[in-house]
């Protein structure tokens, strides 16, 4: 720990965990812990190139020592009256923020004191809590900013650089964000051809091949059976935006050269990787720290964080708590965690973040990907590649699985058309895997009180000015695990969007309760049908044969994608694809049933599902 322990001598020459002094005033101010981890990290040219030389390989990446502090895990935190000195392991709510004191104070005009730091010997010296911080305070003062004397702190090593450190030693070190990023993004970069012949050929096949088993009629425009047929049709805004999506070439990184184009990078300080839950699924919370507290070995600026609600705090990780007293003006749950840890974190321009949920997973590819993204991707301030539910209990429920195919297809189509093309979240934005500049956190903040909050918070965003655009990474979750999980999740976001001031989320939400006069409709076909034998104009069948083929190809995408990311057997995964288009009906009635169940019962209050 002597390279350590030299590198904390130097980079004390400008910060002091998190509290610059100014001895002409005798007074200190916070400022963002995080910033003082590495000097290089400053200037923009060498903060994005410094220690890139071996990126491309993070299995060899990084022999310099980094993350020596336990970020702002016990970090003083910013108060009404200064910066006051906590114990360890203990969480504070920090005061209202202005925007103008999002930007970090000027250098101190005197050199600080360099830190006394205690060098641990490995990784396994490192016990948590006692060693984190040692804050001292001369008698008779209540905080740091009451005093003219400079505090002593104990630097401590970051939960995930003890890892990191003993993987480096030796030690094995399991691996639980395992996934197939460069093959599924080799797949799609020429995914939108296939898609084209199979939708095409598909639509062909309904319409021509099986016209005259479906009544199909060349000499009629109208007649009275067409009536209780329109409804095959009210899906049809929603399957046309999905086919151009589908049909319109993917970013992909074979697309993207950066090194060719001369790109000079951005400058990054911190990408936090937030993993946001309320606390009491403590299995889901040690699964997320496990699968991610190595990534921050990969990049100087990586720092992966837990953030919780009061009262769950977990020891030997970097958890953040956000306290109970902590309000807002209306946000609450999950927006209002996010606030106080933006106001904690005391994000800049310079600040990345990216969201998940508490059963997100992310592998070392997509890492690579989101960092290209931030660095070279200047006219976009956030961004969303796609998620999958392939990573716990995949195919054990198969309803469940089929269920949330579509939103796999949903991200591969109507969401790739947003963020590769338009570049304004017209759709939204998904609450995982949702990464923001620090500039636009700032801006909107999470103070929305909505329940869908991630929504919103992509349409805040959008009347700031802000941008979106593609990031070609993957993030995989799973799928609720019970039918009243699925139906309290699907009429969240029906009821939130629904509930949103803006035109656009409220004429997506009409569409999506048309679902249900469409689904009330062509059930009502099959009896009316043998009933009254009317013909169907070919025009007709041709625009319900696009909708429904369009549709059905989303959930079977959606499952081909997720089975090839997972290495399922070819065979298996050909097998699949009938069973996902049977089952694919009873996710139909489910999602209808959903969207019945929000207009009739709307939530009082934010559900959370079991997962």
């Amino acid at each position: 720990m002597d390279d350590n322990k030299a590198w904390l001598d130097d980079s004390s020459e400008s910060s002091n965990n998190g509290v610059q002094f100014n001895t002409a005033t005798g007074s200190s101010s916070a400022v963002n812990p995080a910033s003082v981890r590495r000097d290089a990290y400053q200037d923009s040219d060498v903060g994005s190139n410094a220690s890139e030389s071996a990126f491309d390989d993070f299995s060899t990446q990084l022999a310099v020592p980094q993350n020596t502090y336990n970020d702002h895990s016990h970090a003083p935190a910013r108060t009404a009256t200064g910066v006051t000195a906590l114990a360890p392991g203990t969480a504070a709510a920090p005061a209202a923020i202005p925007a103008a004191a999002t930007a970090r104070p000027p250098a101190p005009a005197m050199k600080p004191k360099k830190f006394v730091s205690s060098p641990l010997k490995d990784a396994s010296a490192f016990d948590g809590p006692d060693q984190t911080i040692d804050v001292s305070i001369p008698a008779g003062a209540t905080s740091l900013e009451a005093s003219s004397e400079l505090a002593t702190v104990k630097p401590p090593l970051s939960y995930a650089l003890s890892g990191s450190l003993a993987r480096r030693n030796g030690q094995p070190a399991v691996r639980t964000n395992l996934g197939n990023t460069k093959a599924i993004m080799a797949m799609l970069s020429e995914m939108w051809i296939f898609n084209m012949f199979f939708l095409f050929a598909g639509m062909y096949f309904m319409t021509f091949y099986l016209g005259k088993l479906q009544a199909y009629d060349d000499y009629i425009l109208w007649n009275p059976g067409c009536y209780w047929k329109i409804g095959w049709l009210l899906p049809l805004p929603y399957t046309l935006i999905c086919l151009f999506g589908l049909i319109l070439p993917y970013r992909t990184p074979k697309f993207l050269d950066y090194a060719r184009e001369g790109i000079k990078k951005r400058r990054l300080d911190n990408l936090y990787i937030v993993t946001v839950t309320k606390g009491d699924n403590r299995e889901a919370v040690y699964r997320a720290w496990q699968a991610h507290k190595h990534l921050e070995a990969f990049h100087p600026s990586i720092r992966v964080h837990v953030l919780t609600d009061e009262p769950y705090f977990f020891e030997g990780i970097n958890c953040y708590t956000c306290p109970k007293n902590f309000t807002t003006g209306n946000s609450k749950y999950k927006a209002r965690a996010l606030d106080w840890y933006r106001q904690t974190m005391r994000y800049t321009e310079h600040d990345w973040v990216l969201h998940l949920d508490e059963e997100s997973v992310i592998d070392d590819e997509s890492v690579k990907r989101i960092l290209e993204f931030i660095w070279y991707e200047k006219d976009y301030h956030f961004g969303q590649g796609v998620i999958l539910y392939n990573q716990y209990r995949y195919w054990s429920n198969w309803i469940f699985t089929v269920g949330d195919a579509i939103r796999v297809g949903d991200d591969l189509a109507r969401f790739h058309l947003q963020f590769t093309y338009f570049h304004r979240p017209i759709f939204g934005a998904h609450g995982s895997f949702l990464l923001t500049n620090g500039l636009v956190e700032n801006a909107v903040t999470w103070d929305l009180g909505s329940l869908t909050e991630d929504y919103q918070f992509a349409m805040k965003a959008w009347d700031r000015g802000f941008r979106c655009g593609k990031v070609c990474a993957l993030v995989r979750e799973q799928s609720p695990l019970d039918i009243m999980g699925f139906m309290k999740q699907r009429r969240r976001w029906f009821v939130g969007i629904r509930r949103l001031p803006n035109f656009l989320p409220k004429l997506w939400a009409f569409f999506w309760a048309l679902g249900i006069f469409s689904l009330y409709c062509t059930i009502a076909s099959i009896p009316l049908g043998f009933v009254y034998k009317y013909t169907t104009p070919r025009w007709f069948g041709f625009l319900k044969d696009l909708s429904f083929v369009t549709f059905v190809y989303l959930y079977v995408l959606g499952i081909f994608i997720q089975d090839v990311d997972k290495g399922v057997n070819p065979l298996l995964v050909l097998l699949r694809i009938p069973v996902t288009m049977v089952v694919q009906y009873i996710c139909v009635v489910m999602e209808g049933c959903a969207v019945m169940y929000g207009i009739l019962f709307p939530p009082a209050d934010f559900d959370v599902i079991k997962k």
